[in-house]
């Protein structure tokens, strides 16, 4: 690559979503060159949100894959799972020789490395990035793996600019086997918690379950959490249901049924219906109440499911 200073790189944001904002917000405080695309610049409902931040924070905005490829040194990838293949194939197309193509998205092994191989056929360097914890509290500093044979020559590079990465493997598909196999939990567990506390409600034993899940896990504050995975999969469910069938993919490359990363899968896109329906809020479940007590989103969903099975007697 023929600019030595990261700092005088221009990142490329392939998605501009939750994720590519937070980057975008971090890296131009940083005095970094910003630009971006993301499908729902081409849908006025959606377009007029992504042009006012992109003002506000001094973030150009490509009208195409291409256009934004031909001029990053870093292209940094964060779309739905579903399609991290399609955007390194599209990039790929006009991707400047020996730039950076850092794949954030929540996507099986098999994937990234089909990414992979669209990416640096074509005279990029791919790096898979496996993105550890929620973005929202870390910001730029979540935690990070790379993975792949230019992971470490993009390591320094990376966290000049202020990410915090480390290097997992230089072999594709070990970050995200690591991101994809905590994610049957994590994710899991968000799918078990709204399951369980919202039986429990209906049954008038949630008070009963909080205080037998303290004994048992005495370090972790149910209520709190239960409120925190509610709120995350309400507003996020769509996205996690996209990533969570990645993961049962990369269970079904090991050459196991998925069975409890396909039930969360359904879980979570069950909910995010509910929030696109309107039932927390807005359609999309933007600008729903968030409210400290979990009980209130859990009483939602049972007069809606209760709803639904009157219309049926």
């Amino acid at each position: 690559m023929p600019i030595v200073d990261p700092k005088s790189w221009h990142v490329g944001l392939v998605g501009y979503g939750e994720v590519g904002r937070i980057l975008a917000e971090d890296l131009r405080a940083d005095g970094l060159a910003v630009s971006a695309y993301d499908l729902k610049l081409e849908q006025p409902a959606s377009a007029v949100s992504l042009r006012q931040h992109a003002g506000e924070f001094g973030v150009w905005l490509a009208a195409s894959h291409a256009e934004l490829a031909m001029r990053s040194d870093l292209l940094i990838s964060a779309v739905t799972a579903s399609q991290t293949v399609a955007v390194a194939k599209a990039s790929a197309l006009a991707i400047k020789r020996g730039a950076y193509f850092l794949d954030f998205n929540s996507a099986s092994p098999g994937a990234k490395q089909r990414a992979a191989q669209a990416v640096n056929e074509a005279g990029g360097r791919y790096v898979e990035g496996a993105v550890m914890t929620s973005v929202p509290p870390y910001r730029i500093k979540v935690p990070l793996l790379l993975g792949g044979p230019d992971a470490a020559a993009l390591l320094a590079p990376l966290n000049a600019l202020g990410f915090a990465a480390k290097v997992a493997s230089d072999k594709l598909g070990v970050a995200s086997a690591t991101k994809m196999c905590r994610s049957v939990m994590i994710k899991g567990l968000e799918a078990m918690v709204i399951e369980s506390f919202t039986a429990a409600r209906h049954y008038g034993v949630e008070d009963a379950l909080i205080a037998s899940l303290y004994e048992t896990f005495p370090g972790i504050d149910w209520e709190k959490q239960g409120a925190y995975f509610f709120q995350r999969v309400i507003e996020h469910g769509r996205r996690r249901s996209e990533e969570v069938r990645e993961v049962a993919e990369t269970v079904r490359e090991a050459g196991l049924t998925p069975w409890s990363a396909s039930g969360t899968a359904e879980r979570q896109a069950w909910v995010a219906d509910l929030a696109d329906a309107g039932l927390f809020g807005a359609k999309g479940g933007k600008g729903f109440a968030r409210s400290p007590d979990w009980r209130v989103e859990a009483d939602r969903i049972l007069a809606q499911v209760n709803t639904k099975t009157s219309s049926k007697d």
